[in-house]
């Protein structure tokens, strides 16, 4: 047998992952439409809010990478936001060449609402496995 095959329980580990990583952007989707938005437009706005660089703005290029898309997909992913009101455009006072993308009020208010909704409901996943940075979601670590 191989060393590096994958037994019985690896593989229910993973199907069961998978499974519970799908109920959750199901209930995202869902959510979301609720709400008015797509499920990506949900996580632009998330993604601004909760850049980790200490700031309430992202620009075009680094949301593009945290969306795992191009760089004109996330510019019309940010276009559809600023036609919905809930971000804006401004230019860099540093670099002149990169627009920063920043949250208008509604759009504070839509992702504090749906990102409420999310961390409740990844909370239920605690005890199924793991959820990293549980505390911080205001869960106990060490569940699962």
């Amino acid at each position: 047998m191989n060393k590096d095959a994958i037994n019985k329980r690896e593989l229910a580990t993973l199907s069961h992952f998978r499974y519970q990583l799908r109920r959750f952007l199901r209930f995202s989707e869902e959510v979301t439409r609720q709400h008015g938005v797509t499920h990506l437009q949900y996580l632009l706005l998330l993604h601004i809010k909760g850049y980790y660089r200490n700031r309430e703005w992202a620009t075009i290029g680094e949301l593009a990478e945290l969306l795992q898309s191009h760089h004109h997909g996330a510019v019309s992913l940010v276009s559809r936001c600023e036609k919905l009101g809930l971000v804006f455009r401004k230019k860099s006072a540093v670099d002149r060449r990169e627009v920063e993308v920043h949250l208008t009020p509604a759009g504070e208010k839509m992702v504090d609402e749906l990102a409420r909704q999310h961390r409740d409901e990844l909370m239920n996943l605690q005890g199924i496995f793991q959820v990293p940075g549980a505390r911080e979601l205001g869960g106990s670590e060490g569940q699962g």
